[in-house]
Protein backbone atom coordinates (compact mmCIF):
# COMPACT_ATOMS: atom_id res chain seq x y z
CA UNK A 1 0.00 0.00 0.00
CA UNK A 2 1.40 3.46 -0.79
CA UNK A 3 2.44 5.75 2.04
CA UNK A 4 -0.11 8.34 3.11
CA UNK A 5 1.11 11.75 4.17
CA UNK A 6 -0.81 14.21 6.32
CA UNK A 7 0.08 17.82 6.92
CA UNK A 8 -0.93 19.60 10.11
CA UNK A 9 -3.64 22.20 9.65
CA UNK A 10 -2.89 23.95 12.92
CA UNK A 11 -1.74 23.40 16.46
CA UNK A 12 -3.46 22.58 19.76
CA UNK A 13 -2.33 24.60 22.76
CA UNK A 14 -2.82 23.26 26.27
CA UNK A 15 -1.37 23.71 29.75
CA UNK A 16 0.28 20.26 29.53
CA UNK A 17 3.98 20.58 28.70
CA UNK A 18 5.07 17.17 30.01
CA UNK A 19 3.61 13.72 29.30
CA UNK A 20 3.77 12.78 32.98
CA UNK A 21 0.66 13.26 35.10
CA UNK A 22 -1.61 14.28 32.21
CA UNK A 23 -5.26 13.26 32.00
CA UNK A 24 -5.65 10.14 29.88
CA UNK A 25 -9.03 11.14 28.40
CA UNK A 26 -11.00 14.40 27.95
CA UNK A 27 -13.23 13.42 30.91
CA UNK A 28 -10.16 13.86 33.13
CA UNK A 29 -9.63 17.37 31.76
CA UNK A 30 -13.27 18.43 31.76
CA UNK A 31 -12.57 22.06 32.76
CA UNK A 32 -9.09 22.37 31.25
CA UNK A 33 -9.07 25.23 28.77
CA UNK A 34 -7.11 25.11 25.56
CA UNK A 35 -7.00 26.76 22.19
CA UNK A 36 -6.76 25.48 18.67
CA UNK A 37 -4.88 27.69 16.25
CA UNK A 38 -6.05 26.73 12.78
CA UNK A 39 -3.83 27.87 9.91
CA UNK A 40 -5.28 31.25 8.96
CA UNK A 41 -5.96 30.44 5.29
CA UNK A 42 -8.26 27.62 6.50
CA UNK A 43 -10.37 29.89 8.75
CA UNK A 44 -13.27 30.12 6.23
CA UNK A 45 -13.74 26.37 6.83
CA UNK A 46 -14.89 27.18 10.37
CA UNK A 47 -18.11 28.74 9.04
CA UNK A 48 -21.13 27.31 10.90
CA UNK A 49 -19.02 25.34 13.40
CA UNK A 50 -19.85 27.72 16.26
CA UNK A 51 -23.34 26.21 16.53
CA UNK A 52 -21.85 22.92 17.76
CA UNK A 53 -21.22 22.35 21.47
CA UNK A 54 -18.60 19.64 20.92
CA UNK A 55 -16.05 18.84 18.24
CA UNK A 56 -13.63 16.04 17.43
CA UNK A 57 -9.98 16.93 17.22
CA UNK A 58 -7.80 14.52 15.26
CA UNK A 59 -4.14 15.07 15.93
CA UNK A 60 -0.65 13.67 15.65
CA UNK A 61 0.98 12.18 18.77
CA UNK A 62 4.14 14.14 17.96
CA UNK A 63 6.07 12.93 21.01
CA UNK A 64 5.33 9.24 20.47
CA UNK A 65 7.64 6.92 18.60
CA UNK A 66 7.40 3.23 17.94
CA UNK A 67 4.70 0.91 19.21
CA UNK A 68 4.08 -2.45 20.81
CA UNK A 69 1.19 -4.69 19.79
CA UNK A 70 0.38 -5.46 23.42
CA UNK A 71 0.39 -2.82 26.15
CA UNK A 72 -0.56 -2.37 29.78
CA UNK A 73 -3.15 0.43 29.66
CA UNK A 74 -3.33 3.20 32.23
CA UNK A 75 -6.60 1.97 33.77
CA UNK A 76 -5.52 -1.54 34.79
CA UNK A 77 -2.39 -3.67 35.20
CA UNK A 78 -3.35 -6.28 32.59
CA UNK A 79 -1.71 -6.55 29.17
CA UNK A 80 -4.12 -5.81 26.31
CA UNK A 81 -3.92 -5.70 22.53
CA UNK A 82 -2.90 -2.26 21.30
CA UNK A 83 -6.05 -1.79 19.23
CA UNK A 84 -8.23 -2.51 22.29
CA UNK A 85 -6.67 0.53 24.01
CA UNK A 86 -6.15 4.22 23.40
CA UNK A 87 -2.41 4.05 24.01
CA UNK A 88 -0.54 6.91 22.28
CA UNK A 89 2.27 4.77 20.84
CA UNK A 90 0.62 3.42 17.68
CA UNK A 91 1.61 2.42 14.12
CA UNK A 92 0.16 5.75 12.97
CA UNK A 93 0.39 8.26 15.81
CA UNK A 94 -3.17 9.54 15.37
CA UNK A 95 -5.07 10.77 18.40
CA UNK A 96 -8.73 11.65 18.83
CA UNK A 97 -10.46 13.78 21.46
CA UNK A 98 -13.96 15.13 21.84
CA UNK A 99 -13.80 18.62 23.36
CA UNK A 100 -16.31 21.35 24.17
CA UNK A 101 -16.25 24.30 21.82
CA UNK A 102 -16.62 27.57 23.75
CA UNK A 103 -16.17 30.11 20.98
CA UNK A 104 -14.36 30.89 17.77
CA UNK A 105 -12.36 34.06 17.24
CA UNK A 106 -11.07 34.27 13.69
CA UNK A 107 -8.86 31.21 13.25
CA UNK A 108 -8.70 30.43 17.01
CA UNK A 109 -11.04 27.93 18.68
CA UNK A 110 -11.42 28.18 22.45
CA UNK A 111 -12.08 24.73 23.90
CA UNK A 112 -12.62 22.93 27.20
CA UNK A 113 -11.65 19.36 28.00
CA UNK A 114 -8.29 19.42 26.26
CA UNK A 115 -6.21 16.34 27.16
CA UNK A 116 -3.24 16.69 24.79
CA UNK A 117 0.30 18.00 25.05
CA UNK A 118 0.93 21.64 24.30
CA UNK A 119 1.81 22.32 20.65
CA UNK A 120 0.22 19.10 19.37
CA UNK A 121 -0.12 19.17 15.57
CA UNK A 122 -3.77 19.27 14.48
CA UNK A 123 -4.79 17.03 11.56
CA UNK A 124 -8.54 17.70 11.34
CA UNK A 125 -11.63 19.06 13.07
CA UNK A 126 -15.02 17.40 12.80
CA UNK A 127 -18.33 18.33 14.42
CA UNK A 128 -19.82 16.02 17.04
CA UNK A 129 -23.39 15.06 16.14
CA UNK A 130 -25.46 13.91 19.11
CA UNK A 131 -27.74 11.80 16.90
CA UNK A 132 -24.89 10.21 14.89
CA UNK A 133 -22.11 9.81 17.44
CA UNK A 134 -23.85 8.71 20.62
CA UNK A 135 -24.61 5.05 21.19
CA UNK A 136 -26.12 4.56 24.67
CA UNK A 137 -26.18 0.77 24.16
CA UNK A 138 -22.43 0.63 23.44
CA UNK A 139 -20.29 -1.77 25.46
CA UNK A 140 -16.67 -0.92 26.33
CA UNK A 141 -15.13 -4.39 26.51
CA UNK A 142 -12.44 -4.86 29.17
CA UNK A 143 -12.77 -1.18 30.21
CA UNK A 144 -16.45 -1.48 31.12
CA UNK A 145 -15.71 -1.85 34.83
CA UNK A 146 -12.97 0.82 34.78
CA UNK A 147 -14.71 3.71 33.02
CA UNK A 148 -15.63 5.56 36.19
CA UNK A 149 -11.88 5.89 36.98
CA UNK A 150 -10.90 7.42 33.62
CA UNK A 151 -11.40 10.98 34.91
CA UNK A 152 -9.02 10.36 37.83
CA UNK A 153 -6.23 8.35 36.19
CA UNK A 154 -3.15 10.28 35.08
CA UNK A 155 -0.43 9.32 32.64
CA UNK A 156 2.97 8.01 33.56
CA UNK A 157 6.05 7.01 31.57
CA UNK A 158 4.76 3.66 30.29
CA UNK A 159 4.21 4.91 26.72
CA UNK A 160 7.45 6.83 26.38
CA UNK A 161 9.64 4.94 23.91
CA UNK A 162 12.58 3.50 25.88
CA UNK A 163 14.74 3.73 22.75
CA UNK A 164 14.65 7.51 22.87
Amino acid sequence: MPEILHRPIGVIRSPYTDRANMPIQPCGARDTAGRVFLDEPLAPGLKDLEGFSHIYLLYHFHMSQGFDLTVVPFMEPVERGLFATRAPRRPNQIGLSVVRLQKIEGHVLHILGVDVLDNTPLLDIKPYFRSFDSFPEAVSGWAESHQERAAEVRSDARFVDPRG
